[in-house]
């Protein structure tokens, strides 16, 4: 092989960065949409979903807003806002429509193995905190995304819903709380694995571990991506036209990397998290839900304490937390100098202007760092108040990078959110940013291929393949009651989930 042949790039299609469940997702659109499209899937690591997307890594909830009060801020003049909640409870929605058609399609298989019912709870404690939920609990009824939500005070039938979340408590205690019975737990580890499962099987694709993204630069309307098989240790480059970076925490440092004008002035703020993992199957198996309470004033969105429910590798768990840490990786697997590595020119102003807004944020990671494990179980008991220390263990989470973008007013903004960065040529995109992510991926990725793919998204051809991948695609749930339910039905009778209950209290 002469040299000129080892530098020459080999050509493809489509790359998608990252084996998370954002280019899973994407990768499954893609194919279905291009079936001829030729797809190569780099990751760093020498496994699938082993970060973001791992079940002991992310939340896990099927985040839909059910149960989750940072979604539903109360507002300065005292009422609730729903606005956001709606917005993701009818993305899990199209979400569980698209993963309900991969397995009609027989693209993907046991859909109990990904996702399960489980009653999404709210509780909370002190009557300002049940003046809230009651305020979110009427308001949110004025959506019928929400029908079929139960409010209480009392206390005994609460005990009857989460016994080990109530006794040991005086019976005078003030408490409330919310149970939808459709609420899930999803283990996207095991669906992104299941998506690739079927990627890997069609032509064309081709799933490279250990493969890791080095540099990329646009070169005559083309991505010229040079990679290295850590493995190995040999270098070789790819050339595509289009590349979309998936890869969790090590998004912004790729996309930094790419050079396009859009992506300056994003900066990244690193948040670690760590888990109570309950270790005796007789506590385990008492809790049947996914317990949801209100942060503490000051305290950041990602500090919304829950005990968690979880199906994971077939097994019952049960989860406290999250605590948060700082690390100043971007991933768990990543390196420490990932922080240092993510500051340019254009994003130290956003940055430095974030950090100072965002003071209070510093504060409580610098105390909840200081946690000792006595600590943690306070914070534990304060909810599961006979919680024994013996019976439970820390379990490390993965790393979160909470986007900083620039913002005319103040700087720099700190978002708790994802962002989508494509170029003008829609010819590169990438996610950043973390929660609700994984729940609402299928909403994101259609907001990538309509930004990416904005001709062909107008295709009668397209419109069709979608439809038939997600059957309201083009309609608003919010807006169609009878849209809502007859989607939430098909999607429980392929999923094996059980919406009975929930539809008869209508």
């Amino acid at each position: 092989m002469t040299k000129k042949q080892k530098n020459t790039p080999i050509e493809t299609d489509i790359v998608l960065i990252g084996a998370g469940i954002m280019s899973a997702t994407l990768g499954v659109l893609l194919k279905q949409l291009m079936p001829d499209a030729r797809i190569k899937i780099l990751e760093r690591l020498d496994e699938v979903a082993a970060e973001s997307s791992d079940a002991w890594n992310n939340a896990g909830t099927g985040h839909s807003a059910l149960c989750e009060l940072n979604y539903t801020p109360e507002k300065p003049d005292g009422s609730i806002a729903i606005d956001k909640a709606i917005q993701i409870a009818e993305s899990f929605e199209v979400s569980k429509q698209f993963w309900a058609s991969l397995v009609e399609k027989g693209l993907i298989s046991m859909p109990g193995k990904f996702i399960r019912t489980i009653p999404h709870m709210s509780f909370v404690l002190g009557d300002p905190n049940v003046s809230f939920l009651k305020k979110r609990y009427e308001t949110m009824g004025r959506s019928h995304l929400f029908h079929g939500m139960t409010y209480s005070e009392d206390f005994k039938l609460i005990k009857k819903w989460i016994p080990l979340v109530m006794e040991g408590r005086p019976e005078t205690e003030k408490v409330a709380a919310t149970r939808m019975e459709i609420g899930t737990d999803v283990n996207f580890g095991a669906l992104t694995r299941a998506m690739l499962r079927y990627l890997w099987r069609q032509d064309d694709v081709e799933l490279n571990l250990a493969h890791e993204v080095q540099d990329m630069q646009k070169k005559n309307g083309r991505w010229e991506i040079e990679v290295k098989n850590l493995t190995t240790r040999r270098k070789k480059k790819i050339s595509a036209k289009f590349v979309f970076i998936g890869a969790g925490g090590g998004s912004l440092l790729l996309l930094e990397k790419s050079g396009i004008p859009e992506a300056r002035g994003f900066g990244g703020f690193p948040v670690s998290g760590q888990w109570l993992k309950c270790t005796n199957p007789e506590v385990i198996e008492r809790h049947h839900a996914k317990v949801y309470g209100k942060a503490a004033v000051g305290s950041p969105p990602m500090s919304v304490p829950h005990l968690d429910t979880r199906f994971i590798d077939g097994k019952k768990a049960l989860l406290f937390g999250p605590y948060a840490g700082f690390s100043t990786k971007f991933l768990k697997n990543g390196s420490f100098m990932d922080l240092a590595a993510s500051i340019k020119i254009g994003n130290i102003r956003p940055m430095l202007a974030a950090g100072l807004d965002n003071l209070a944020l510093t504060k409580y990671l610098i105390n909840e760092v200081r946690q000792s494990p006595d600590d943690r179980m306070r914070s534990l008991q304060y909810y599961l108040p006979n919680a024994r220390k013996e019976d439970w263990e820390l379990e490390i989470a993965g790393q979160r990078v909470q986007v900083i973008k620039k913002d005319e007013k103040h700087g720099g903004i700190l978002e708790f959110g994802t962002e989508v960065v494509t170029s003008s040529d829609g010819s590169l995109s990438a996610l950043l940013g973390a929660s609700p992510g994984a729940s609402t991926a299928v909403s994101i990725m259609l907001d990538v291929l309509g930004k990416c793919f904005p001709e062909q998204m107008k295709d009668a051809k397209w419109e069709s393949t979608l439809k038939e991948l997600i059957p309201s695609y083009g309609r608003s749930l919010a807006n169609d009651a009878t849209l809502t339910e007859t989607m939430r039905r098909r999607s429980a009778e392929i999923l094996d989930l059980n919406v009975k209950e929930e539809i008869e209290q209508k």
